[in-house]
């Protein structure tokens, strides 16, 4: 895992270079993971596209975020795709930042994970939208150059859909726990970001930094539960589409040289 430093994104790295249990590492330069990219300047457009070989966005913010936040520099540039997988239900104010789209579900949540608010959160992801959680996963395995995947923070829709691409080519637990947590090294200026856009700056300082810096329990707690009530990630996967051939394509993906 490695961080790529750019103008107009704080949260980005590829995840490239991550062990594996069978003794292998995945591959540089083909799953990268970012915080929201309406900020990059021209220079990081050409960066992500020239250097780093970008050509497929993913793009797991809500469609009432996209409308808020309008078209992004990448839209502009033809040889890049983009895919929009929604993580939450879209209905309120539907960001993940949201104060309303906490509450609407908050008994629900609380049942999943009582222990961990925020794992329970990610829970809710599975339980609500399994099919964007695929979705993600098919169109990683798909893509002919670098993916990025992203939502506002790169935190916690992002970061489950990466661990969950990872944990499916087996990619050590421990490593995929440590890139989980590794955004909270750069949580100060993500919510400087989020401040900065109408989209995001009334909900975020609703809490303190500590609430919003991701823990590496947390991301535990939830393979945790895969392991507990599914058998694990691969089976989630299998039980909502995500067959052995799409494990196939995916490793190949992220695991061939």
């Amino acid at each position: 895992m490695r961080w790529i430093d750019f103008e107009g994104a704080v949260n980005v790295r590829d995840v490239g270079g991550m062990p594996t249990a069978d003794g292998g590492k995945t591959v540089p330069g083909r799953l990268l993971r970012s915080d929201n990219l309406q900020g990059l300047t021209r220079n990081d457009v050409a960066k992500f596209v020239d250097e780093h070989g970008l050509r497929t966005v993913i793009d797991l913010r809500t469609t009432n975020e996209l409308t808020l936040e309008g078209p992004g520099p990448l839209t502009e540039v033809s040889t890049v795709r983009h895919t929009h997988h929604s993580m939450l239900p879209e209905r309120g104010n539907a960001t993940d930042a949201a104060a309303d789209t906490f509450e609407s579900r908050r008994e629900r949540i609380l049942a999943m994970a009582p222990d961990d608010i925020v794992c329970g959160i990610y829970l809710s992801y599975l339980a609500d939208r399994p099919d964007s959680v695929v979705s993600a996963l098919r169109t990683i395995a798909a893509s002919d150059g670098a993916a990025v995947v992203h939502c506002a923070a790169g935190k916690d829709r992002t970061g489950v859909v990466v661990a969950m691409a990872l944990s499916a080519v087996g990619v050590q637990e421990d490593a995929v726990v440590a890139d989980y947590a590794a955004t909270g090294q750069r949580i100060e200026a993500i919510l400087d970001r989020l401040r900065s856009t109408p989209t995001y700056a009334g909900d975020i300082d609703r809490l303190p930094v500590d609430a919003h810096t991701p823990r590496a329990e947390t991301m535990a707690a939830f393979l945790r539960h895969l392991d507990t009530e599914h058998g694990g990630v691969t089976e989630w996967l299998a039980e909502h589409g995500f067959g052995g051939t799409d494990v196939d394509r995916l490793r190949y993906r992220l695991l061939a040289d």
